[in-house]
């Protein structure tokens, strides 16, 4: 049953006869609302009268405030009036009573000085003779101004005639020419004149210090009026808003149903009533749109809506029996539901159930969340995709929330710590975790990356004899990321390295213990030399295989490294589509910064080996010194800024260098790293630069933690630190300054440190200008 159509046409109805019994009794049918109850015919003459009296409020309020305004308007002018008349007779008397003054002086010849002058006239004239901004300026019989009152000191000086060029009847000696107003330097004054045996005395009025309590008046009463206006106004407005009210009410209830069916429609969602009693339901026309029909006018049966349901879904009378048996009073189900073109859509009802007086009825909407579902089942296929990604790399990744409960782990981390099935399901304690993985046998803290106090990394020694570098950072959101790589291969070489060198002094150890056997046998001292020679030769080489293995190794190393950092990108750039969560894209970001890190560390140790195997080579140029310091002052800018760290450079002009530009660039920056890695905050760093004969001398000063004199003998050797709390938490690969020193080298110069601990460090750079700078 259509119980919303019955009450309109129901209000219809009534209406009609309202107007009826209101047109039978005579009222006027222009009449609405409760004033076709109670109007009587002088009411009804009175609403005749209506549309005249709508139309004259205006006018009169407009004449009112018209005649208002110019009763006050002929009120100012008098008044105006009334205080430059009183300004005027004021001046005149100030003049006369200065002119009186001076007359009357016992001392006349002592006037003739302006400091006596003006203290007569301040001992004589009353005080209110010079209030209101008035003095008194006194003229040579020459007309040289030489003594004036308190506010006209400016005017002493100056000729008379022309502080009274504007009113040259003022001017006249002897004589009396009333009271003018003039402009002197721009201000306007009423000015009046008398003479005496002195001279003339002038007494001035500034006419804006008359007209200042005035204009207060005229300022206080526009305020006023146009408060009164505007209040007015707004009664008026006032007024005609609710006379139009009445009228304006079917709209905007129209207006309003229309906008509601709007939003229901742009926001895929329809309104739906269903009679549980009468087995009918009604749709709005958003309803229809969604599926496709054309709206109609009308309800629907339960088995139509029944009939456009999909079969494997849950049914009209499972819901009806559950309202039934009072299971739940409420209903958010979803369900699908057969589109005009044959496919089905996926909908979501939310319903409240509501007892009327004659049916129960279940009221409420359904939403078109076809899409939502499609962005969802996206989304599982990106985590999917993600943890596809994870599972194909050959590293160990575990990934644990802020809670230390288990995310995802991959195959690699599970079968390195031989952990059963059960263990690494998602939400399992770290702490049960840790207890069933095998214990490594060797545990290796190592200094941390830059990331600081978030950054963990260790080497361990697995019972088969695996070496794991584990990298651990911490997400954002409190959890955190391992990321275990296998450098089992890396350690093996190392140990090599070590027992080669060990074997190394141990036979520089004979040979040094066969030499004073040399000195008691002549005859086998070639012989022990040539053995020396050879060993010093197996040293050497042994030496070049370290750094071509290091090369090797390095390559090797930054092939893995270059996949992890490719697939981060991918991630991070979202190249096959959203990841479904943020938290995803901040471990990909993680990932692609610890694998950048490695990736510099694995680069410095190539550069390094490449120095020491001798194979870089040197592309000299003339370059210009200045440019290249700026450059790199500019990389390391934000570092600065961050410490709040100040650095200056004083560079003389017309350095230039025939060198290798990248590998100068690189010592400056090497060089400045340092300094701003062991600067506490708020330091200052100072690079200077000048010739000196045939060579550039290049100087870096910081004031940081600086070097113990102990270990500046090692300082630039590779993966040499100093070994202190300050340098482990800021970390490194030890090969900065190595590099900085052999690059220095290759080109012929020479690297000089100083330091102080606790003052600072200077690391001076001295490079031949070569052939062509």
């Amino acid at each position: 049953m259509d119980l919303m159509a019955e009450a309109r046409s129901g209000s219809a109805a009534d209406g009609e006869n309202l107007f009826q019994f209101a047109g039978a009794q005579g009222w006027n049918p222009d009449l609405a609302g409760p004033a076709k109850l109670f109007a009587k015919p002088a009411y009804g003459r009175l609403i005749k009268a209506e549309p005249y009296l709508r139309k004259s409020i205006p006018v009169l309020i407009v004449a009112f405030l018209l005649i208002v305004a110019a009763a006050r308007f002929l009120d100012l002018l008098q008044d105006r009036s009334e205080i430059e008349d009183t300004a005027r007779q004021a001046t005149a008397l100030t003049a006369l009573a200065g002119s009186a003054a001076l007359a009357t002086s016992p001392d006349q010849d002592s006037l003739k000085y302006r400091w006596r002058a003006e203290s007569h006239l301040a001992d004589s004239l009353p005080p209110d003779l010079l209030h209101d901004g008035r003095f008194l300026v006194v003229a040579s019989q020459r007309g040289d101004v030489y003594a004036a009152t308190a506010n006209g000191g400016e005017f002493v000086g100056r000729r008379i005639d022309m502080l009274l060029r504007d009113a040259p009847q003022l001017r006249i000696f002897g004589t009396r020419a009333g009271v003018h107003m003039l402009s002197v330097d721009g201000d306007e004054y009423y000015a009046a004149v008398s003479t005496n045996e002195l001279g003339l005395i002038a007494a001035f009025t500034p006419v804006a210090m008359v007209l200042k309590p005035w204009k207060q008046q005229v300022s206080l009463n526009v305020t006023l009026f146009a408060a009164t206006s505007s209040i007015l106004l707004v009664i008026l407005y006032a007024y005609f808003t609710q006379a139009s009210r009445a009228r304006d009410a079917d709209e905007i209830y129209l207006e309003a149903h229309h906008r509601v069916d709007t939003a229901l429609s742009r926001g895929r969602c329809g309104l739906w009533d269903w009679d549980l009693d009468m087995g009918r339901i009604y749709w709005s026309a958003s309803m229809y749109e969604i599926l496709g029909l054309p709206p109609r006018d009308c309800v629907l049966d339960f088995e139509d809506v029944q009939a456009m349901m999909h079969p494997e879904d849950e049914s009209l009378y499972d819901i009806v029996a559950a309202i039934e048996t009072g299971e739940s009073n409420q209903i958010d189900q979803m369900f699908r539901m057969r589109h005009a073109e044959g496919r089905y859509i996926l909908m979501r009802a939310r319903a409240q159930v509501t007892q009327s007086a004659s049916s129960l009825h279940v009221i409420g909407i359904a939403m078109d969340v076809t899409e939502q579902h499609r962005l969802v089942q996206r989304t599982a296929e990106a985590d999917q995709r993600l943890f596809d990604a994870v599972e194909s790399t050959s590293e160990a990744f575990v990934l644990w929330d802020r809670d230390k409960r288990l995310v995802m782990c991959n195959t690699k981390y599970q079968s390195i710590f031989d952990l059963p099935d059960e263990v690494v399901v998602p939400g399992t304690d770290q702490d049960v975790v840790l207890a069933s993985a095998r214990r490594p046998v060797v545990e290796q803290r190592v200094a941390a990356s830059e990331h600081g106090e978030s950054a963990r990394s260790m080497v361990v020694q697995l019972a088969d004899g695996r070496w794991l570098q584990i990298n651990q950072r911490n997400t954002r959101d409190g959890g955190s990321v391992s990321v275990g790589t296998d450098i089992t291969q890396l350690k093996r070489h190392q140990d090599r390295l070590k027992e080669s060198e060990r074997r190394l002094m141990a036979t520089i150890g004979d040979l040094s213990s066969s030499q004073s056997r040399l000195k008691e046998k002549a005859g086998e001292l070639s012989e022990l030399n040539a053995k020396f020679l050879a060993e010093k030769d197996r040293a050497e080489a042994a030496n070049k295989a370290k750094s071509e293995f290091l090369a090797n190794m390095s390559h090797e190393l930054r092939t893995p490294l270059n996949a992890i950092i490719g697939f981060s990108e991918i991630l991070q750039n979202r190249m096959f589509g959203p990841l479904g969560s943020e938290k995803y894209g901040e471990y990909a970001d993680d990932i692609h910064s610890s694998g950048k890190h490695l990736l510099g560390v694995i680069n410095d140790i190539l550069d390094m080996s490449k120095i020491e195997a001798g194979r870089l080579r040197l592309d000299q140029e003339t370059i210009d010194i200045a440019p290249l310091i700026d450059e790199t002052l500019r990389l390391i800018a934000i570092q600065a800024e961050n410490k709040s760290i100040t650095i200056k450079s004083n560079i003389a002009e017309g350095l230039a260098l025939f060198a290798d530009r990248r590998a100068i660039k690189q010592i400056l920056l090497n060089l400045l790293s340092n300094a701003l890695k062991f600067s506490d905050e708020g330091g200052r760093i100072t690079v200077r630069a000048r010739r000196h004969k045939d060579a550039v001398t290049l100087t870096i000063e910081d004031k940081g933690i600086g070097i113990p004199a102990a270990a500046l003998r090692k300082i630039g050797q590779p993966f040499e630190q100093v070994q202190n709390q300050f340098s482990k938490s800021k970390g490194g690969s030890g090969l900065g300054l190595a590099i900085s020193r052999a690059l220095t080298e290759l080109h012929d110069g020479a690297m000089k440190i100083r330091s102080k601990p606790g003052v600072g460090t200077i690391v001076s750079l001295r490079l031949p200008t070569g052939k062509d700078a």
